[in-house]
């Protein structure tokens, strides 16, 4: 018994010594759910794409989804007789990420694995930015970084797949991008996540798609250069009941302004000025004074009688704006002395006149006419200038091809304030540039493509699907601008 004793004691001792596994250390020796995992060397990174809907690529299902990071297809499970498991036996592909929770397993063996030099598939499938980075993404001289295969890209600079027909939702996404407070907002999930929504509404997976296209476009370690919107447009084409399409062209003004509008609805905002960060950003004000016009088959005692009415009176209405539309004037319908068609130009203050409060203008509906005079009231911090160049008759569609031509820096909207607000907001009413929309080609069959500043080198880029290529500034104010972006310069 005596002897007994101290080999107990030892044993004791031996296992309360045994060593404490570490971060760092190896799981294998005491776990053995977790190993080293000798197939790390067969991922392939240049056919990882997470752009796609995450759904099996068999079943279709989206429960429980597996990417093989060996082919890039997407699996269901991981158990014996799932799709994953079936796919690990047969083409002998034995490294998947599980795509909702981040993390690796070999299979068919079924365990974890647990690999630092695994964190820059993670962070491609979900990119994350802290404060300070955000901060700096307009001030700080930008890094070009480098794809899978070499090629150099600017992150923020980056094309998006044209899928078949959903260029003009493109540009207006390549616009956005750029409109600093938006991208900010967007960029921290966690500025939206806290946003509760009904029971049963789905509505906000736009707002989720929206900020997952936006770190996307943004990140700066992307494994090729250039992003697929695929799942934000499949929400997009779900959420506007199919008026907006990816195989049918589309108006970028249309779905700039359904978009910004459910956006708004979905971060539960309100009328309200600053109810949401689209509002805070986009949302401006003015007043519409609307006189109605007598028919015109009337003598004079009888307009005067009508005039005399309330129905005739001046009417003022307080409302509010998220883009200006600018009206462009006639194109000539006649060549010029030398049997030519000069095209036609026109300032961008003279289309802006029509917000000074003094310009009328006539509308007419099917049975009345109207006058109307605008009068700006507030000026919003970014200003969406809508240009319009098509009109519907009853044959078909016709575009005006007239050049605005239009200052990129320090245009001064103070001339369409009303003249009490003109006083107040004397420093606050030049507005720089910083993105323009472009339509190109026929009314039906054209192109649309977009310009863009990258704030924090100063330089424009051109910007068409996939196709991304530096501009000079002197060559924006020669296209057919279609819609503007401009910000508050914040310089008196």
């Amino acid at each position: 018994m005596a002897q007994t004793e101290p080999v107990a004691k030892r044993a004791k001792l031996e296992t309360k010594q045994k060593p404490v596994l570490e971060d760092d250390e190896t799981p294998s020796v005491f776990n053995p759910k977790y190993r080293v995992c000798p197939y790390l060397d067969t991922i392939n990174r240049n056919l990882l794409d997470f752009d796609f809907e995450k759904l099996c690529s068999i079943s279709l299902t989206r429960i429980n989804v597996y990417a093989c990071l060996v082919c890039g297809k997407y699996f269901q499970g991981r158990g014996t007789n799932t799709h994953a498991y079936t796919h690990s036996v047969g083409e002998a592909h034995h490294v998947f990420l599980n795509l909702h929770t981040l993390r690796f397993y070999c299979l068919p063996d079924n365990y974890e694995i647990i690999d630092s030099s695994l964190d820059d598939i993670k962070y491609v499938l979900n990119p994350t930015f802290l404060r300070n980075e955000i901060s700096k993404l307009d001030k700080v001289k930008p890094k070009h970084s480098r794809t899978v295969d070499g090629i150099l890209y600017l992150p923020g600079v980056v094309g998006l797949n044209n899928i078949k027909a959903n260029d003009y939702c493109n540009v207006v996404l390549h616009a956005l991008s750029h409109v600093g407070p938006l991208r900010d907002y967007f960029l921290r999930e966690q500025n939206y996540a806290t946003i509760k929504r009904p029971p049963g509404d789905s509505m906000f997976t736009l707002v989720q798609r929206f900020g997952e296209l936006m770190r996307k476009m943004w990140n700066p370690r992307n494994f090729k250069a250039h992003v697929s919107p695929h799942e934000m447009l499949q929400a997009v084409v779900l959420w506007s009941s199919k008026r907006f399409q990816i195989t049918e062209q589309g108006d970028p003004i249309d779905f700039l302004s359904w978009f910004l509008n459910t956006l708004h609805r979905a971060l539960k905002g309100n009328k309200q000025p600053n109810s949401s960060i689209l509002y805070k950003i986009f949302l401006g004000e003015m007043k519409i004074y609307t006189r109605k016009i007598p028919p015109v088959e009337l003598d004079d005692s009888a307009k005067q009688q009508l005039l005399a009415t309330d129905e005739y009176k001046h009417q003022v209405e307080h409302t509010n704006f998220i883009y200006l539309t600018c009206d462009l004037p006639p194109p000539p319908l006649f060549t010029d002395e030398f049997r030519e068609n000069i095209i036609p130009q026109v300032n961008l203050y003279q289309l802006l006149g029509k917000f000074n409060g003094s310009a009328e203008k006539e509308y007419k509906t099917y049975k009345d006419n109207f006058m109307k005079r605008f009068e700006i009231t507030r000026l919003p911090q970014f200003i969406i200038l809508y240009i319009k160049r098509f009109t519907k008759n009853t044959f078909f569609l016709e575009k005006n091809p007239t050049i605005v031509n239009f200052p990129i820096k320090n245009v001064d909207f103070g001339d369409i304030l009303g003249m009490k607000q003109r006083d107040k907001a004397l420093k606050e009413t030049k507005y720089n540039l910083v993105a323009n929309i472009v339509h190109d080609g026929d009314p039906k069959k054209g192109t649309y493509r977009v310009h863009i500043l990258h704030k924090a080198n100063g330089q424009w880029y051109e910007m068409q699907d996939l196709h991304v290529t530096e501009i000079l500034p002197q060559m924006i104010t020669l296209t057919e601008s279609y819609i503007q972006i401009y910000e508050r310069s914040g310089e008196p």
